[in-house]
């Protein structure tokens, strides 16, 4: 009878005595409420190679329609003589003004990706300076395309080229900044991802130079406002800088875990402990 009655006893005190204030335990099969480890490896905000993939498509877009319309001739140099321009500008006021809204149109996704890109960085733990020097290149190539496109804008108004010394002038003002404005900073922005995927390589080696490469060669065509031969530097800098945006954007590690190239972490963003705790579980008697 007393041994009945123990036993009671030590039944009742694991049940309420020592387990008192503790939630029970879900059934077993059944996981607690909680974040699931795909969304724990999400990166935030969109994905940057599709952004530099639609800012770059959103450009030659513009290209090629005001080629359509203007009947192949799609820019006029602005160091032609004033009455040229003028007259290119008159003569084509609907390519015109399609090139300046589209050019405006692609540094959205320009300033997205840059921003995008420097959360990525401080994700991945990067503590140089290097990602904050790429964010300010990045918005100041997508001020100087905007700013560029309406300047572009303003040529397609009559009321505008009309005046060849006004039209001549913005020309140039529309030269300055959506050329040389705008391929420096991008260059800069280039330098500010390449330095950081180098030295921890969160990209192949082989990009990572290239992009540095180019880089120097878009700080370097800001001499074109003083060398008119040095102007080829600019579509390199334009059209190989974008490019190079887009295959980085593409290859950047969402997370350290995948940037260490730990395949039981990857995209799904997973602990370290994870692994360790269910193989504690699986010895625990």
């Amino acid at each position: 009878m007393h041994e009945f009655e123990e036993d009671d006893f030590a039944m009742t005190e694991r049940t309420t005595g020592s387990g008192a204030g503790k939630d029970p335990e879900p059934p077993t099969g059944v996981r607690p409420d909680r974040p699931s480890e795909a969304g724990r490896g999400r990166p935030g905000g969109p994905h940057p190679g599709i952004l530099a993939t639609v800012s770059l498509g959103i450009l030659l877009l513009s290209l090629l329609l005001a080629g359509l319309l203007s009947g192949g001739r799609v820019f006029v140099s602005p160091f032609a003589p004033a009455a040229e321009v003028a007259r290119f500008y008159r003569e084509n006021v609907a390519g015109v003004r399609i090139a300046g809204m589209l050019q405006f149109g692609s540094a959205v996704p320009l300033g997205i990706f840059a921003a995008t890109v420097y959360a990525r960085a401080l994700r991945l733990g990067v503590k140089v300076p290097g990602p904050a020097i790429g964010y300010f290149g990045g918005i100041a190539a997508a001020v100087f395309l905007m700013f560029s496109g309406l300047v572009t804008w303003l040529l397609s108004r009559p009321e505008i080229t009309a005046d060849q010394t006004l039209a001549h002038a913005l020309a140039f003002l529309a030269f300055a900044t959506g050329g040389v404005g705008f391929v420096v900073g991008l260059g800069v922005l280039v330098a500010g991802m390449a330095v950081p995927a180098l030295i921890l390589r969160f990209i192949p080696r082989w990009l990572a130079w290239t992009g540095l490469v180019i880089a120097a060669l878009s700080e370097l065509s800001f001499l074109s406002l003083a060398v008119e031969p040095l102007q080829f530097l600019l579509p390199i800098g334009r059209f190989g800088g974008m490019l190079w945006l887009i295959a980085a954007g593409f290859m950047l590690p969402v997370n350290r875990a995948a940037a260490n190239g730990d395949p039981g972490q990857g995209a799904l963003g997973r602990r370290p402990t994870d692994a360790a705790g269910k193989a504690g579980r699986q010895v625990q008697p």
